[in-house]
């Protein structure tokens, strides 16, 4: 039976099968929490690496600090060589020469370079010069008959060319006052080509005048001798 009061069903009067059931949901692990803890744990191994390759390789100090004595005896001993150990190589002209130090080193110019070989010469065929004599034959009025006549040739005058290669040529200017100077240098330079006869010879070559710088040495044999001498001094020259 029922009375007239009202029922009221509290919180604690609910039955629990009786109410509805939630999903429950676990929560995923965030991607940026492992890229963060990957990040750190990488960063701890650097750090230990670090750590090790700084401090292992440090010697251990050890000592107790004491003062090192001074050795018994003199402090300062005379070496039993004067001057110090030799050392090889020591004074030689190239190390001086190296640190700025002057020799006296001067060139043989009385060396002479090996003598050529000599080949044979085809004789020279003689060319009728300029002043070579003319040859005139006579022509008769009438009737008469033409004679040709042996040519005459003019023999080369050796006295002028210097005994037949006994010259020296010093060089080639394009004017006489540069031979001239030429020969005032070479004559103070070289002692011995003073008391030889100096000459300038003017020719035409390719089309343009040169003043030639010669010197007699009286022979072929001196000719080739002074001018291996000045060969070896550095100069250029030739027995023409």
């Amino acid at each position: 039976m029922t009375d007239g009061r009202r029922t009221t069903i509290g919180d604690d009067d609910r039955l629990p099968w009786l109410e509805s059931a939630d999903d429950d949901y676990r929560e995923g692990s965030s991607p940026l929490r492992v890229i963060l803890l990957v990040l750190a744990g990488l960063g701890l191994i650097a750090a230990g690496i670090w750590a090790y390759g700084r401090f292992a390789g440090r010697p251990v100090l050890t000592g107790s600090g004491e003062l090192i004595a001074a050795p018994e005896g003199d402090y300062k001993v005379r070496p039993d060589e004067p001057g110090g150990m030799k050392v090889e190589g020591e004074g030689d002209s190239v190390f001086s020469t190296s640190e700025g130090a002057r020799k006296d080193g001067q060139i043989n110019t009385a060396a002479l370079p090996e003598a050529p070989v000599e080949g044979r010469k085809a004789p020279a065929t003689p060319k009728a010069g300029a002043g070579a004599a003319q040859v005139v034959t006579p022509v008769p009025e009438k009737g008469g008959r033409l004679t040709a006549q042996a040519p005459r040739v003019a023999l080369p005058n050796l006295a002028a060319g210097g005994g037949g290669g006994s010259l020296v040529q010093l060089g080639s200017f394009p004017n006489e006052a540069m031979a001239n100077t030429a020969w005032t240098t070479a004559s103070k330079r070289f002692g011995y080509l003073t008391d030889l006869g100096k000459s300038v010879e003017k020719a035409e070559v390719g089309g343009r005048t040169v003043y030639r710088l010669r010197v007699n040495a009286g022979s072929n044999g001196n000719a080739k001798t002074i001018c291996g001498k000045l060969k070896v001094a550095g100069e250029a020259c030739f027995v023409p």
